[in-house]
């Protein structure tokens, strides 16, 4: 198989289906005034799997990889997890491809799981399928635990886009070696974080990778390259799409939370009104904790019930505005939020109480990448946003990350390493075989590419994203496989 024939399958995938996907910023509420959150923007990219229960078969395999892939000091080795299927690849002799997707900030083999366009196509293709966890997630962590992976700033210092990038391009690299696959094309694919990683990738390792799909990839969410406020907007729109009502009722709900926590044991009226395993010691707190709910709402607003980051039905969004709206006259702001968010974090109606600090997925480095080099400004407009209105604040961000790590933030290293002012040009000039896939109704479609560049980068978009795209190239994608 040609590598002419394999850009021609990236840009005419038969009856592919892309799931739009991203993930949310979780910033403070009254921290967030102040132009500084102490939960920093994550990301939870995937493709979607609509196939709930459907189990995919692959091995868990490690490779040894060096810490740092630009020094030459003799620092120790880690062993990074990869989880790999061989089941449908028809081989080195007929150059089966491999689908190589870049793992996100989480356990690697959450993302295999619910990463269903991957597997589907796998197949038709013929492909390999490689999942490689990033590093310092999951079971990948370097010093041979989390512990001393996150014990300070020194050893996270190897937590970066480039050093894991690096890993990826090693891995399979020496995979293909092993297996006397090296004439096998590899095609990348991701979401978010990792869609970002996967356009990053083509463009650093062009003799690597000859193509990828990046979904939801935010890679102009940096500097001033789009406004700060664009995230927030976008969630909060696809609140007010459903309800008027209910963008109001959470609009007025920050104000009547601080409001409440000033008073007399107004905190443990709160913990007691949010059934919280812990007793509140702060407002910001709780405020996050709704926050981090309606943006991870808007990521996950599926046609159809996922239990990607929680058990949630079909038009999660919907659900709870007929939750909130349906609450009998008179019943309080916060008993409606109440109402409202446990459809995110209580839909199966299981939990007993709440925890505000949870992290089952294990994305807690984030917080650190956010703070050294993925410094994405946010803020929140006064009339647009359901948020507590405030600007984007660099100092007070620079504080927070300072007390929390004791590094000092980079803002402007992604761009000056990826690239990001002046992209169409860029992408043009020196971008070849990358698709962009959003759904408006995405909070980060704000800060992909929305608009086609090349022949050969191309975007995808649909105004109703967060939903299946279906593309029907069949034909064409025949005659090309034939």
């Amino acid at each position: 198989m040609s590598e002419l024939t394999l850009t021609s399958l990236l840009l005419l995938f038969p009856l592919i289906f892309i799931v739009l996907t991203s993930a949310p910023p979780t910033i403070a509420s009254e921290a967030a005034t102040k132009g500084y959150s102490k939960s920093i923007p994550r990301f939870l990219g995937k493709f979607a799997n609509p196939n709930r229960g459907k189990s995919f078969q692959y091995e868990t395999r490690y490779f040894e990889q060096r810490l740092d892939h630009f020094s030459i000091a003799d620092l120790p080795r880690f062993r990074q997890r990869y989880l790999i299927s061989t089941r449908h690849w028809t081989g080195p002799d007929r150059m089966g491809p491999i689908f190589l997707y870049c793992g996100n900030e989480g356990d690697i083999e959450w993302f295999a799981a619910n990463t269903g366009f991957v597997w589907d196509i796998a197949p038709r293709f013929g492909a390999m399928v490689l999942f490689p966890e990033h590093r310092y997630y999951g079971e990948s962590m370097p010093y041979g635990s989390r512990d001393k992976a996150y014990a300070n700033a020194a050893s996270l210092s190897y937590l970066t886009a480039e050093q894991a990038l690096a890993d990826f391009a090693v891995l399979v690299t020496s995979l293909k070696r092993n297996l006397s696959a090296e004439g096998c094309p590899v095609v990348l694919f991701g979401g978010s974080y990792g869609g970002m990683l996967a356009t990053w990738m083509r463009l650093k390792y062009p003799h690597i990778a000859i193509g990828a799909l990046a979904s939801s990839a935010p890679i102009l969410q940096f500097e001033d390259i789009v406004p700060p406020e664009t995230f927030y907007d976008i969630v909060s729109s696809s609140f007010k799409r459903e309800s008027i009502s209910c963008f109001d009722t959470i609009k007025k709900s920050w104000d009547v939370i601080i409001s409440e926590g000033q008073k007399n044991d107004g905190l443990r009226q709160l913990t007691k009104a949010f059934r919280l395993c812990r007793d509140l010691k702060k407002t910001e707190d709780l405020s996050e904790w709704l926050d981090s709910a309606y943006s991870f709402l808007a990521m996950v607003n599926y046609p159809y019930p996922s239990d990607f980051l929680m058990p949630l039905p079909g038009h999660p969004i919907k659900e709870v505005c007929r939750k909130m709206d349906s609450c009998p006259e008179g019943t309080s702001v916060l008993e409606r939020i109440f109402e409202g968010v446990s459809v995110y974090y209580n839909y199966t109606g299981k939990v007993e109480c709440f925890q505000l600090d949870d992290d089952p997925h294990g994305m807690d480095g984030w917080n650190w990448q956010a703070c050294t080099e993925m410094v994405m400004p946010m803020a929140s407009s006064r009339e647009s946003s359901m948020f507590p209105t405030y600007d984007y604040n660099y100092s007070s961000f620079q504080e927070g990350c300072w007390k929390d790590f004791s590094v000092k933030p980079r803002p402007t290293w992604i761009t000056t390493e990826f690239g990001g002012h002046d992209f169409e040009t860029t992408l043009k000039v020196f971008g070849s075989n990358i698709i962009f896939s959003n759904g408006l109704l995405d909070p980060w479609s704000g800060g992909s590419v929305l608009q086609n560049i090349s022949e050969t980068v191309v975007a995808l978009v649909t105004e109703e994203g967060n939903a299946l795209i279906i593309l029907h190239s069949g034909q064409l994608a025949t005659s090309v496989l034939c």
